[in-house]
This record gives C-alpha cells, sequence and structure tokens, in this order.
C-alpha cells in the first residue's frame, strides 16, 4: 500500500495516466492525493474529471482556483475562456453530474497518521491547523450547499487579505477561498498580496512567499503539501513543505512523490501542439 502525491493535473489526462502507470497505481490499495487544479489548459479536462470521479475513496484531492472557476462558468456567474479548453467538459452529457460531484470535494485534506496537510495554495501563516481546518469546512459547505451559485458569485476579489476571527459572511468565505486557493505571497505580518506572481527572486520587497514565514502549521508538525504555483519548478520551499505542481500543461512535467520513501517520479508533457516555454503562473 503507497500513498501517492500528485502536482496539478489540468486536463493532463494522457500523463496522468502514464505517471501512475510508472508507479503500477492500484486504486484497490493504494491512495491517490491531488493537489488540485484537475481541470482547465490542458487538452482533457473531462477525462481527468471522469477518471478521479470513478477511483473513489483511493483519492483524497483538494479543490484548485481552476476547479472553482469551473464551477462558475457552469454556473453562467463567470465566462468560459478558450484558453480553458473546458467546452467539451460543460458540453458533455454527464455535465451535471461531474459539476455537482467536484462541488461536494474539499479544499482542505489532513491525515493525522501521516502528519499531512495538504492544500490548492498552501496554509497562510496567519492560521494554525484548526483555524484552517474551520474556514475549510465553511467554504465546503457552501459549495455543498443549495446557495453555492451566490457564494461562486461573491468569491471573486482580493479583500479582505487579513485574517481576523470576527469576520463573517462572505468577507469571511472570500479570505478562506483565497488562503487555500489563491495565495502565493504574504507581507511580513502574514497579510496576503494576491497581485504578485512573479518567481521569488523577482517579487518585490517587503513580499515574501507564503512558506518563507514562520507556519503555526509546520511548526504543529505537520508536513504541507501544495501545488498552484508552477514556476516554482517545484523548488525553493522550506524542508516539511512540498510544492508539488510543476507546469505539465506548460510543456513541463506531472510530478508524483510516493510518500512512504519521499521518491519523486515525473511524466513530461506528451506532444500536442505548441506549449509555452516557461511555467506561467494560474
Amino acid at each position: 500500500m503507497s500513498t501517492y502525491l500528485i502536482g496539478d493535473i489540468h486536463g493532463c489526462y494522457d500523463e496522468l495516466r502514464a505517471l501512475l502507470a510508472q508507479v503500477d497505481f492500484d486504486p484497490a490499495h493504494d491512495t491517490l492525493w491531488l493537489t488540485g487544479d484537475l481541470v482547465a489548459r490542458g487538452p482533457d479536462s473531462l477525462n481527468v474529471l471522469r477518471y478521479v470521479r470513478s477511483l473513489g475513496p483511493a483519492v483524497r484531492m483538494v479543490l484548485g482556483n481552476h476547479d472553482l472557476h469551473l464551477l462558475a462558468v457552469f454556473a453562467g456567474i463567470s465566462r468560459n475562456k478558450p484558453k480553458d479548453h473546458i467546452t467539451p467538459l460543460l458540453e458533455a452529457p454527464d455535465a451535471d453530474e461531474l459539476i455537482n460531484w467536484l462541488r461536494r470535494q474539499p479544499v482542505l485534506q489532513v491525515d493525522e497518521e501521516k502528519r499531512i496537510v495538504m492544500a490548492h495554495a498552501g496554509i497562510t501563516p496567519q492560521w494554525d491547523l484548526e483555524t484552517a481546518q474551520l474556514c475549510a469546512r465553511e467554504v465546503e459547505a457552501v459549495l455543498s450547499s443549495d446557495s453555492y451559485p451566490l457564494f461562486l458569485d461573491a468569491m471573486y476579489g482580493d479583500m479582505p487579505n487579513n485574517w481576523l476571527p470576527e469576520l463573517t459572511g462572505l468577507a469571511r468565505l472570500r479570505f478562506g477561498t483565497n488562503a487555500l486557493t489563491r495565495m502565493r505571497y504574504c507581507f511580513p505580518n502574514g497579510q496576503l498580496d494576491m497581485i504578485c506572481k512573479d518567481t521569488p527572486e523577482h517579487a518585490p520587497a517587503p513580499l515574501k512567499p507564503w512558506f518563507a514565514l514562520p507556519s503555526p502549521v509546520a511548526d504543529q508538525g505537520y508536513a504541507i503539501i501544495f501545488g498552484h504555483w508552477a514556476s516554482l519548478e517545484g523548488r525553493g520551499t522550506p524542508e516539511g513543505i512540498y510544492a508539488l505542481d510543476t507546469g505539465c500543461c506548460w510543456g513541463g512535467n506531472l510530478t508524483l512523490l510516493r510518500w512512504e520513501d519521499k521518491t519523486y517520479f515525473t511524466q513530461h508533457a506528451l506532444p500536442r501542439g505548441e506549449h509555452a516555454a516557461t511555467p506561467k503562473a494560474s
């Protein structure tokens, strides 16, 4: 029995299946953790969702910002961007079924036995684990409720950018969503900066990657797994914090980490036309 963690798939279905074949993944015995952004940018979001859904309890995944955007597009709240290549998914006969399954997936995963915490963007340094779990449950509850379109309509925006326990309503949900699915940089006091998408060596002062600030969750003895930040190329994080998005949809790799022995496996993007030369912010 093995635990496999894979970075952002972004519709790269063929690469996902090839990568899992490398490790002889067996859903009857193994567990597959996915950092979110299953859809968009790559060529086959529809089959990614169908396959991941078919794996049932063998999968532990979180939603990413592109997954949430897909939900908003399907709900008629946001527009379908051609570069996301999600039209076949939106028009599929099982689209309703897939979307309703997707919106009931978590935004945070915690494994107490393995001491693993996973969120698409990471964990803001303003949160301990208990706060992260509370805010994640609130977002998950509204996504799985009948009022989820109201939340999706209000989730776009960069404010508030500072965590306060007294935040309420849609402002609180927006902060939680941004912290779990969009965050990259923070100010030294932990406030989120939702604008900068540069690589760390080019980020303006005083901004720092969220993982460069003291982390109450890491101090509690948990490893933190995240995706979202393809331009990191999996490098530059402190010990115990793992960046797994390595830009497959941009012509890079899809990366898998086998947790038990910390061995990495990669599958390079398969040929399918022109790719961007370098990973993009997403």
